[in-house]
C-alpha cells in the first residue's frame, strides 16, 4: 500500500504532537469542556425547575388573588352587614335602656306593693289574732254557758202530776222558765196572781188565787176554761198542777206550776201545748187594783 507523500505517518503525527502541545493541556481542556457542560446541564435544569415554580407561584398567586378578591367582597359585605347591625343595636340598646327603666319602675312598684301586702298581712294577722282571742273568749263563754245549760237540764225534771199524767219538763224558778222557752216545746205564759176577788186571765184561761200558806208552800186556785170552773186545793210549789181543755188530748193537759208562795200572792206559770187549738174562755169581770196582769209567754228563739 502506498503512502501519499503528504499525510504525515503516525510517528511523525506522535512526534509533532509532543514536540508542538503538551498532553495535559488537553486533559485540562477536556476537563473544563466537561465541567462546563455539566454546569451547563444543570443551569438549564435549574432554570427549568425555577421556570416551573416560577409558573407554579403565578398561578397560586392568580388562586391566591381571586381567593383575595372573594375575601374582599366577603369582607364589605361582612362590613355592611355590621353597619346595619350596628345601626339596629342602637336602637336595640335605646330600647333596651327603655326597658330597663321600666323595669326599674316596676321592680319599686312592686316593692311598693309587697311593703303594702306585708303591712295588710301584719294587719290582718293581728286582726285574726284579736278574733282567735275573742272566739278563745267566746268558746270559754260558750263553754260555761254549756256547762250551765247540763246544770240546768240537771234541774229540769218531770214529775207525776196531780191527775196522775207525767208532766213536761219543770221549771222551778224564772231562769229555768226561760230554758223551757228556749227549748220550745210548749207555749208558756208567766203569771204573778194575787188574792182577789175576780180572776185573771192567763193564756188561754183565767185563774183565781183563792188563800196561800207560804209557810207549808200551798195555795188554792180556781181555774176557768171551757165554761168550767176546776178548783186545785192545797197545792204544792213545783207540783204540776193539770186540767183539760178542749182540744188537748189525754196525753198533754195543760200544767201550772208555781214556784213561789208568798202571802197572798203565788208567782208562776201556765204550760199549754203546742197544738193546742182550745178557745180562750168568756171574759171574767176584770180584776181589782192589786192585781197583776198575767204577761202572756211566747215563743223565743
Amino acid at each position: 500500500m502506498s503512502i501519499s507523500p503528504n499525510i504525515p505517518s503516525a510517528q511523525e503525527s506522535y512526534a509533532y504532537e509532543s514536540a508542538g502541545t503538551p498532553r495535559w493541556i488537553s486533559v485540562l481542556f477536556g476537563m473544563v469542556i466537561a465541567g462546563l457542560a455539566v454546569v451547563v446541564y444543570f443551569g438549564y435544569t435549574t432554570q427549568a425547575r425555577l421556570s416551573q415554580d416560577l409558573a407554579n407561584q403565578e398561578e397560586k398567586n392568580k388562586i391566591l388573588s381571586a381567593q383575595l378578591d372573594q375575601a374582599n367582597s366577603r369582607i364589605a359585605d361582612l362590613k355592611s352587614h355590621v353597619e346595619i347591625t350596628t345601626q339596629r343595636m342602637g336602637l336595640t340598646q335605646s330600647e333596651l335602656a327603655k326597658a330597663k327603666s321600666r323595669a326599674e319602675d316596676i321592680r319599686k312598684e312592686q316593692q311598693a306593693a309587697d311593703q303594702e301586702l306585708t303591712t295588710q298581712i301584719k294587719a290582718s294577722q293581728e286582726q285574726i289574732g284579736a278574733v282567735a282571742t275573742e272566739v278563745g273568749g267566746a268558746k270559754k263563754d260558750l263553754e260555761a254557758t254549756k256547762s250551765d245549760l247540763e246544770a240546768t237540764k240537771g234541774k229540769l225534771e218531770r214529775s207525776m202530776g196531780d191527775m196522775n199524767v207525767m208532766s213536761g219538763l219543770v221549771a222551778h224558778n224564772r231562769d229555768d222558765l226561760e230554758e223551757l222557752r228556749r227549748r220550745g216545746d210548749r207555749n208558756y205564759y208567766e203569771f204573778t196572781l194575787q188574792r182577789t176577788k175576780n180572776a185573771q186571765r192567763v193564756g188561754p184561761v183565767q185563774i183565781s188565787l183563792n188563800r196561800t200558806d207560804p209557810k207549808k208552800s200551798k195555795y188554792t186556785i180556781t181555774v176557768i176554761a171551757d165554761d168550767k170552773t176546776i178548783e186545785k186545793r192545797d197545792k204544792t210549789s213545783g207540783e204540776p198542777v193539770q186540767f183539760y181543755v178542749k182540744g188537748s188530748t189525754r196525753m198533754a193537759p195543760y200544767e201550772i206550776v208555781v214556784f213561789d208562795v208568798g202571802k197572798n200572792q203565788i208567782t208562776g206559770y201556765l204550760a199549754t201545748p203546742k197544738d193546742s187549738g182550745a178557745p180562750a174562755p168568756a171574759a171574767a169581770p176584770a180584776p181589782s187594783a192589786s192585781a197583776t196582769p198575767a204577761t202572756p209567754a211566747t215563743d223565743k228563739p
